[in-house]
């Protein structure tokens, strides 16, 4: 029986408030984006013509409300989406530098996202799901690390395949013996995870993408991929790993590159109908390169779920790159 929701994610959905230059006395300026790295991935993969659907709390307040509207917007299935009264939704303040790259301050003593509870998840959902995803921000506090283990164990006996994003953010962690600890304790349980090159030696203790990537297929993930930025992705499977090339873009903004690769890897992934311990190297590497696509446009526009691409804007820029 086909799921209703090819993709559902768990985690934050929080305001980024990006820089966008100085005003006239000389003082920074911040547009508020709608973020949050579960959010982004399944924004992107909606726009690519995915069924997604959201589960994770914010505050109701004027931010809280936005990003509902937003979602529901872009397509998202919000059903799983709380806003609660007693919390304030997390927000993310991004400065960029001059390559588009960002450093990131959060206001999150407690953020919406980690108020989340066991309690509250919407089973029903996630019992309807094909890809059940999480990220790594929804371990770092209880309730919502307690929450999160509870989801993975019900989209596993609903027989969902399981994806992981770590999304590594130093400041909301004690430690990063205490991210290493928590980030690296779900990777066993996992079908589809990738990782970013600066997350190699945290996640797996090698820098070095392959052996990364091998090392996590050791650990029992089906499908691992590492994004190499610029330069694409390296991916492997049991039937070995490969390099695959990204495409050459004009960067305005990378907020969002790897969740807008993943989504698209997960769309091309669902779109597939192979079992994840199935997946070809061949496959793999198609997941990839359409992600790659996927990234390339949206790191052309500023701020994530604003600048996902259309499935007809990914699928010109493949054509063109044939």
């Amino acid at each position: 029986m086909a799921s209703k929701y090819s993709i559902t994610a768990l985690g934050e959905l929080l305001i980024d408030f990006t820089e966008v230059g100085t005003s006239q006395n000389g003082q920074k300026m911040f547009e508020r984006n709608p973020g949050g790295a579960p959010a982004n991935v399944l924004v992107a993969a909606r726009k690519l013509g995915a069924t997604t659907a959201f589960i994770g709390k914010v505050g109701d307040d004027m931010h809280g409300t936005f990003l509902r509207d937003t979602l529901a917007g872009e397509g998202v299935d919000t059903t799983g989406l709380i806003l609660d009264p007693n919390v304030f939704t997390t927000l993310a303040f991004v400065a960029l530098d001059e390559r588009g790259e960002r450093a990131f301050s959060f206001a999150r003593k407690p953020g919406a996202d980690t108020c989340l509870n066991a309690r509250e998840l919407a089973l029903g959902v996630i019992d309807a799901t094909r890809v059940f995803h999480v990220g790594s921000l929804s371990l770092t506090n209880e309730p919502a690390r307690g929450a999160t283990l509870a989801a993975l164990d019900r989209a596993r006996e609903a027989g969902c395949v399981l994806s992981y994003d770590p999304n590594y953010r130093s400041s909301l962690w004690a430690s990063a013996q205490v991210a290493q600890l928590q980030m690296r304790s779900i990777v066993n349980r996992m079908d589809l995870m990738k990782i970013s090159d600066e997350e190699c030696e945290l996640l797996t203790g090698t820098r070095h993408p392959e052996k990364a990537a091998e090392t996590l297929l050791e650990k029992g993930v089906k499908v691992a991929v590492v994004t190499l930025g610029g330069a694409g992705a390296y991916v492997r499977c049991a039937q070995g790993g490969a390099y695959v090339e990204g495409f050459p873009t004009d960067i305005v903004d990378t907020t969002g590159a790897g969740d807008s690769f993943w989504g698209g890897f997960l769309t091309a992934f669902c779109e597939s109908g192979v079992d994840a311990a199935d997946v070809t190297l061949e496959q793999a590497c198609g997941f990839a390169r359409f992600g790659n696509a996927v990234a390339s446009l949206c790191v052309r526009g500023r701020g994530a779920i604003p600048s996902m691409p259309t499935r007809g804007e990914v699928e010109a820029l493949l054509a063109q790159q044939q």
